[in-house]
């Protein structure tokens, strides 16, 4: 019996979690190039905490840590000179967290300066690493497909494009951002394209997260019924054995 709440605990910290995880994407559903996120988990075999007439070994549940689905998001105009969207597996490249680090919210702006940032205020890198300029001075921006970035007959530079050569290295980092946690560096792709005037919303689907709400509340809740039963059963158990003389 010892062995069913200690199974069922677990049961209940892996639902606990998943429900942080859906929430939180629900909270997302409109921010701009959010990714959708799932709960990985796994079975532990374990010894259990008696032997008399049990499975052996007892099996928990715990969690293995997030997956996150990187599928294209639909693409909304804005008409913003730089609001951009990628079409394609590949994210932009920025300075900020004291490194490199990767995003798809094209919802980019300039400083003072007139240095291309995020909201955040983090720079826009180009193919080379470095920021990119822009004069207001020298006219209207374009921004084409392959990333360039022209006023008039100027070049202003190129916005990077790139991507790791495995999804799974990349790890949250605040503000929309991706970190590398590999010492690979994501290389630059030249099948994804960048449209101007545009972004990327996120790739949740409201109605399934909220249905993955409600199964995970009943599976909470069944577990716990489960719990109390077993609690329920020892004490009555403890209770006969008592009153044998």
């Amino acid at each position: 019996m010892d062995n069913a709440l200690y199974v069922g605990l677990s049961r209940q910290m892996t639902l606990r979690r998943e429900l942080d995880i859906v929430a939180n994407n629900i909270a997302n559903a409109n921010t701009t190039g959010f990714k959708v996120e799932d709960l990985m988990v796994r079975t532990e075999q374990a010894k259990p905490a008696k032997t008399l007439d049990g499975s052996s070994p007892v099996k928990f549940v715990l969690d293995t840590g997030v997956a996150r689905n990187f599928t294209q998001g639909p693409m909304t105009k804005t008409g913003g000179d730089y609001d951009l969207a990628i079409n394609g597996m590949g994210f932009f490249k920025v300075q900020a967290n004291g490194g490199e680090r990767y995003t798809r919210d094209g919802r980019f702006t300039t400083n003072p300066e007139g240095i291309l940032v995020t909201q955040a205020g983090a720079p826009v890198l180009d193919e080379g690493g470095g920021q990119i300029t822009i004069d207001p001075r020298l006219g209207p921006v374009t921004i084409g497909k392959d990333g360039i970035v022209s006023q008039g007959a100027l070049r202003a530079g190129r916005i990077a494009i790139v991507r790791p050569d495995d999804l799974s290295t990349f790890a949250k980092d605040g503000d929309n951002l991706y970190r590398n946690t590999t010492n690979t560096a994501p290389q630059p792709v030249t099948d994804a394209q960048i449209h101007q005037g545009m972004l990327e919303a996120s790739n949740v689907q409201p109605v399934i997260e909220i249905t993955k709400l409600i199964e995970i509340q009943r599976a909470y809740e069944s577990v716990a019924k489960m719990m109390d039963n077993t609690a329920e059963l020892s004490r009555s158990a403890v209770e006969r054995l008592g009153k044998i003389n």
